[in-house]
């Protein structure tokens, strides 16, 4: 349910504050997190376009996990500096009104000036929650006609995601389809990668953040407070913007997920080590050298070594958030082709910011914007004839 806290706006220009302190909260700004601000602010037309305490919580959230990973001191940052925000705000306006208390005798003049703008704000107001009225239809709280050819491995159903008071996620319900590549799309803090972390339960790192609705793998609600997590991350794997290998060795990178899950013998962690490695399309290129640092590949071979270690533990889905993003066109190519040969083992969901990469890879196609889902279908209908003219203007390049 939305609140009143959910309905009040902030300046961007609040905001290129909020991050800028929250960046300097673990002692240091890296060049990644400096990359992401300039990539929100771009998204802006001007400092003084206002927006959502949800889309901001989730800007600033998107923000903490820029460096790989978030911890509680973060989000409660996150929290203070949106509650800090508006506090201030608060007592500017206050003040503002004990001036206008002290000033009360010479503004008695003006008060039939004041009720004839009054009644023509009115009008102005109307028109303008008509206007809100018509966008806000083109905005379902969730779609409920779903189709896809096969069955669905996993199925989102009417998820609502808060952080703190602020929602970030409203009414959105998505099925996955076995064997295929679901793409989810649209502008930056729309709630792609929250929506994605939700698929593996990663969301509960983060202490403020708090989770309505079922999410269904095979017949299982993993959303359950009983269900087991390791169990969760091991059949839904994860590979995240940012190539992330661990400080080990090619091999031991590969084997590190299967020795926390299994007891494999010797003979059965290298036949696994390879098994993954190839069908990662690396081990043509590391097999002479797997003790070696993973970290001493290059970045779109760090990246597929990142997918190898997710393969390894045989999961049933692969969640990709912006797997290219830090990646040349060559190493994004061979990626890409990889997505495609590894849908035939695996459900994959993918979030990418790449119109013509969602059109290349993607069988089915999730159209969000500020925390909704506008539109789902097969990626050739959502990108040759949506059905919703706010899809229209997204994959036309006309925002976002």
């Amino acid at each position: 349910m939305t609140t009143e806290f959910d309905k009040k706006t902030l300046t961007v220009g609040a905001l290129l504050a909020m991050m800028n302190k929250l960046v300097e909260v673990d002692g240091e700004i890296a060049d990644t997190e400096k990359e992401r601000i300039a990539e929100i602010m771009d998204d802006y037309d001007e400092e003084s376009h206002e927006i959502t305490v949800g889309e901001a919580m989730s800007i600033l959230t998107s923000l903490s996990a820029v460096d790989g990973h978030k911890d509680t001191e973060e989000s409660t940052a996150i929290k203070e500096l949106i509650e800090q925000h508006f506090d201030a705000s608060a007592g500017e306006n206050d003040a503002s009104s004990e001036s206008e208390d002290e000033n009360e005798d010479e503004t008695t003049e003006e008060a039939e000036d004041d009720e004839e703008e009054s009644n023509e704000e009115t009008e102005d107001v109307a028109e303008s929650e008509e206007t809100q009225k018509s966008h806000d239809e083109d905005i379902p709280d969730s779609t409920r006609t779903l189709n896809i050819d096969d069955e669905a491995h996993m199925w989102i159903h009417d998820l609502d995601l808060h952080y703190g008071n602020a929602q970030a996620i409203y009414n959105v319900s998505i099925p996955f389809e076995r064997n295929a590549v679901t793409a989810l799309i649209g502008p930056s803090g729309c709630g792609k990668s929250t929506l994605l972390r939700c698929l593996n339960r990663m969301n509960d790192l983060i202490s403020i953040c708090k989770i309505d609705g079922k999410i269904e793998l095979e017949d299982d609600n993993i959303m359950t407070r009983g269900a087991d997590l390791v169990t969760i991350r091991r059949r839904v794997g994860m590979v995240f913007q940012k190539p992330n290998p661990f400080p080990k060795s090619i091999y031991d990178n590969v084997a590190y997920g299967v020795r926390l899950h299994y007891n494999p013998s010797r003979r059965e962690l290298d036949r696994i080590v390879e098994s993954a490695l190839r069908r990662a399309a690396l081990w043509d290129e590391v097999s002479d050298r797997l003790h070696e640092l993973g970290t001493s590949l290059s970045g779109g071979q760090q990246q597929r070594l990142c997918i190898a270690r997710t393969i390894a533990v045989e999961p049933e889905v692969i969640l990709m958030d912006e797997p290219c993003s830090a990646l040349d066109p060559i190493a994004t190519a061979k990626i890409e082709e990889l997505i495609l040969e590894l849908k035939k083992h695996f459900t994959v969901v993918i979030v990418t910011h790449s119109m013509s990469q969602a059109q290349r890879v993607s069988d089915y196609t999730a159209f969000m914007y500020l925390g909704r889902l506008i539109e789902f279908d097969k990626t050739s209908v959502i990108f040759g004839d949506p059905n919703k003219e706010l899809t229209r203007r997204y994959i036309s390049g006309r925002f976002g």
